[in-house]
């Protein structure tokens, strides 16, 4: 079971963030390889934050070093032993912080000319992924990465956002 734990500044509007987040960290983890984490018995968590661009430039300052706001960060807390873990007795498995700025988040769909939901659903499936241990450090990585991320967008009735980078 999967509760999405979400706290959102003023200024992201009043769509129902908590189920955008819902589906998407779901749709991640069901194109990942923990699928059992999305639909097991095993209660999991996952933190989202919805902010402004300053909140996000002073923690990408902090903790990746880059003194500028950023579209999303994400801040893994299990390890992939635990993912692995399916037994429902266990104790709830926290997979991390997702955060996201508003500002970065409008202009990019704005520029993509798609809505805010869809782009903030890509980045949350991005997000998680990352939490589940993907990155794109390197050119497999990347693509493995990249790929995972459109057919979750495919589940979710979002294009392919990289259709036009090919």
């Amino acid at each position: 079971m999967l509760d999405i734990s979400l706290d959102a500044d003023d200024d992201w509007d009043s769509s129902n963030w908590v189920d955008v987040a819902r589906k998407a960290a779901t749709s991640a983890i069901a194109e990942s390889a923990f699928p059992q984490l999305g639909s097991g018995p095993r209660s999991v968590e996952l933190g989202v934050r919805l902010t402004n661009d300053a909140e996000v430039r002073a923690l990408n300052a902090e903790w990746r070093g880059k003194d500028k706001p950023t579209n999303v960060l994400s801040f893994p807390m299990a390890e992939p032993r635990e993912m692995d873990d399916a037994t429902p007795d266990g104790p709830e498995l926290m997979l991390g912080d997702i955060v996201l700025a508003r500002g970065v988040c409008v202009a990019e769909a704005a520029d993509k000319a798609i809505s805010i939901e869809a782009h903030a659903s890509h980045l949350l499936v991005h997000g998680t992924l990352h939490l589940l241990g993907y990155d794109h450090h390197d050119d497999a990585a990347a693509i493995d990465m990249e790929a995972r991320e459109v057919r979750a967008l495919a589940r979710l009735g979002i294009a392919d956002p990289y259709a036009g980078d090919r």
